[in-house]
């Protein structure tokens, strides 16, 4: 625990100096990036000790905070989200050395070193709380400093409104958390967390409504369907760094939120399962669908993002139906997909955002019609990009195959097993997983093949450069951590057993038999894969010694044979994606404007398609108007003068001194 505790002082230090440092870009990247580095590493020592022997003893200190108390624990679950934690937020600090560069000459770079670093503590410090006062502390730090984060561009209007839509929903979602934790806390007697055990037997409705608030609350900021609006609009908004910490690591706060209230709440019904699996079917279908229509790549992202939450929860979903119907083999592979997706998810697609961040760095545009060609003069960004293309879709031999594989199987457990409602709910799971992935698939076959196949768009693309070395190796990083998982699958389940387990509330699964069939037929998949990555390499070497020494031509790319071929003959992100679009037109109400060509010789013709966010667009912008419109009736109360306002604080302490006095 000195270590960890260690690692949380030197990262609010190094914030604090790297704020002091202001415009000097040396000792910025000194205390903020140094602090990070070195503050994540003795941050991981003690995760990964306590993820393999067990918690570590724990920390408490007296706090002057009515009801809290600085009480701090590393268990297996806590150890367990630190790891990406830590990691991914080391690198992508690393990287925003180099890709905050262009922002040196015009404005002070100190504070949003500062604020990262403030972010990874703040989260550190949230999965490690053991008290319901530290935990809320820290859960609002950590969404500040992310907003401040996400605003760092707040000359832009449109960065400025993604700020606000962001305050607003982490708010929101921190409300539903204040009156489950208050609730809690008066049940127990107690703002600690291990005087909070079993409420479902003692108390079933209670259990109940603190399952349903820690879902609304802990689901806005992992982003559920549909209170995920502000995460395509603040992901984008942020430096690209940045959107690989909030959509790689933080929005699994709320993941872990959920995952840590199963522990407080006792034996779960079937009906908690199955919402959390409709929740991720709606999730994971929507999200990819959305994501499909969308021309900016880091919006794209962004929806993806919302695709695999919608994954993690339908893990979850079936873990939770196994452990209501004692099915242990079935809740451990349900709870295992779900953890290792986590993990899976913050490597692929922190990797995913820094890669398009090294787009944006080159060639100054997200925008996919524009772009095109960028493999040949960005090898190594495309290949990690890439990588992480293949990761995403669920493809082997890298880690996004294995996570979903565990939750495939626990479904199909489940599906054979169960002869109720339920096998059916698990059979809709299992189509949808399989839905999910075929449209990630045809999703990124777009993004990647219009940003990096193909002939560039626009003139500017033939000049871009490859990224430098402090942003291509926090990529390969990610990159290497996404095949090692998926050609040892095996090792890492073992490894993040302690974690899993510590969910599924038993040391050991009873079936123990199960789980090693399960393990070696992931060896034996993961083998195959490793064996067709192999004879593809060597096929790749081979074409390359044979084309040697022989002259080879080119062309246009897309040239099809036309004398004079352009690049806008190639497919648009548009024109790939529109049949598919068109497929979930009733859900994502694209809206369409064009040009249609005139005449034998048309001067111009244009279309242009946008789709909005239907949860945006159709219930919460109508919802805040009524509210609106609600309270215009109260404007009386508003009538600009200091005395008034002074008098209506005093008339509230009187009213708040006589209800305390009459109690």
């Amino acid at each position: 625990m000195t270590l960890f505790l260690s690692a949380l002082t030197i990262l609010g230090v190094s914030a604090g100096c790297a704020a002091l440092a202001g415009r000097n870009q040396r000792w910025v990247t000194i205390w903020g990036v140094g602090g990070a580095v070195i503050g994540c590493f003795l941050g991981l020592m003690p995760a990964i000790h306590a993820l393999t022997t067990g918690a570590l003893p724990p920390f408490r200190a007296a706090w002057q905070v009515p009801y809290g108390e600085f009480f701090l624990v590393l268990d297996p679950l806590s150890a367990f989200f630190l790891l990406p934690i830590f990691g991914v937020s080391a690198l992508a600090a690393i990287y925003g050395s180099e890709y905050l560069k262009p922002f040196s000459t015009h404005r002070s770079l100190g504070p949003i070193s500062a604020w990262l670093n403030i972010l990874i503590a703040s989260m550190a410090l949230v999965v490690a709380a053991r008290n319901a006062v530290l935990f809320l502390v820290a859960w609002e730090v950590m969404s500040l400093a992310s907003f401040f984060l996400v605003t760092f561009e707040d000359e832009r209007e449109d960065v400025r409104e993604a700020g606000w839509t962001y305050l607003v929903a982490t708010h929101l979602g921190t409300a539903f958390l204040f009156v489950f934790f208050t609730l809690l806390g008066r049940h127990a007697g107690s703002m600690d967390f291990d005087q909070l055990t079993a409420i479902s037997a003692a108390s079933p409705t209670l259990a109940v409504v603190l399952f349903l608030l820690a879902l609304v609350g802990f689901g806005t900021k992992a982003g559920f369907m549909p209170l995920h609006v502000w995460l395509p609009e603040a992901h984008p908004a942020a430096p690209s760094h940045v959107s690989a910490v909030m959509s790689g690591v933080m929005i699994k706060l709320g993941i872990y939120g959920i995952l840590r209230t199963l522990t407080f709440l006792g034996p779960p019904p079937a009906w908690w399962g199955l919402t959390l699996l409709m929740i991720g079917v709606t999730s994971g279908v929507l999200g990819v669908a959305f994501a499909l229509a969308q021309h900016d790549l880091k919006r794209l992202l962004a929806y993806h993002s919302v695709e695999n939450i919608g994954i993690i929860a339908l893990g979850m979903g079936i873990g939770l139906l196994g452990q209501s119907a004692g099915q242990p083999v079935m809740s451990w592979l349900g709870f295992s997909g779900a953890l290792l997706h986590v993990l899976n998810h913050s490597l692929f697609k922190g990797l995913l955002f820094l890669g398009a961040g090294s787009v944006l760095h080159a060639t100054g545009t997200r925008e996919l019609d524009r772009l095109g060609g960028l493999f040949k003069a960005m090898p190594w960004t495309g290949t990690a990009f890439l990588v992480g293309a293949t990761a995403i879709c669920g493809l082997p031999p890298l880690n996004g195959f294995i996570s979903e594989w565990l939750i495939y199987v626990g479904g199909f457990h489940g599906f054979l097993a169960f002869t109720t409602r339920s096998g059916m709910w698990l059979g809709l799971g299992i189509a949808a997983l399989a839905l999910i992935g075929g449209l990630a698939a045809a999703c990124f076959a777009k993004a990647f093949g219009t940003v990096f196949l193909g002939s560039p768009r626009e003139a500017q693309a033939h000049s871009v450069h490859e990224a430098g070395p402090a942003m291509l190796i926090p990529m390969m990083g990610l990159a290497g951590s996404c095949l090692a998982i998926g050609l040892w699958p095996h090792g890492v389940v073992q490894f993040i057993m302690p974690a899993i387990s510590s969910i599924t509330g038993a040391s050991l699964p009873v079936d123990a038999a199960g789980i090693a069939s399960t393990l070696a037929g992931l060896r034996l998949v993961s083998a195959t894969a490793a064996l067709l990555l192999c004879i593809t390499l060597a096929l790749v070497v081979l074409r390359r010694l044979l084309l040697k020494t022989r002259p080879i031509n080119q062309a246009f790319t897309w040239g099809c044979g036309y004398a004079a071929p352009t690049a806008q003959m190639q497919y648009t992100a548009s024109s790939f994606a529109q049949p598919l679009g068109r497929l979930f037109q009733s859900v994502l109400r694209t809206q369409s404007h064009e040009q249609a060509p005139a005449g034998y010789f048309p001067d111009s013709a244009h279309r242009t398609s946008h789709t909005p966010d239907v949860a945006t667009t159709y219930l919460f912008l109508p919802l805040f108007a009524r509210i609106k419109r609600g309270l215009e009736a109260l404007r009386w109360l508003q009538q600009g003068r200091v005395q008034l306002y002074l008098l209506y604080i005093f008339l509230t302490l009187v009213v708040l001194l006589v209800w305390k006095l009459g109690v």
